[in-house]
């Protein structure tokens, strides 16, 4: 069973930076890839950012240059950079770890950028 923990969430000024972690139970090099996806009130779940075990990297054309994924091994966590967050990026922030045959989710963790 894999659990995934995120953190780092919380209420920021629109222009101010904010770093998520997803912290795993155990070795995050046995996951195919993993992401970030975000889902604000009334939207569906997006994609955010991923990487791959090999280390490419993906992201919505509405982060690039402000959002940036990375991962520690020896921590087993993934983090979110959120650089010149925007009130559009208020959402509850997940992540996301990819196995053959399926994926886990974490619970969440709120991020609201104010105006």
């Amino acid at each position: 069973q894999v659990q995934l923990v995120e953190s780092g969430g919380g209420l920021v000024q629109a222009g101010g930076s904010l770093r998520l972690s997803c912290a795993a139970s155990g070795s995050i090099f046995r996951f195919n890839a993993m992401g970030w996806y975000r889902q604000a009130p009334g939207n569906l779940r997006e994609l955010v950012a991923s990487i791959t075990r090999g280390g490419g990297t993906n992201y919505a054309d509405s982060v690039k240059g402000r959002f940036t994924i990375s991962r520690d091994y020896a921590k087993n966590t993934v983090y979110l950079q959120m650089n010149s967050l925007k009130p559009e990026d208020t959402a509850v922030y997940y992540c996301d770890a990819l196995v053959l045959g399926g994926n886990f989710w974490g619970q969440g963790t709120q991020v609201t950028v104010s105006s």
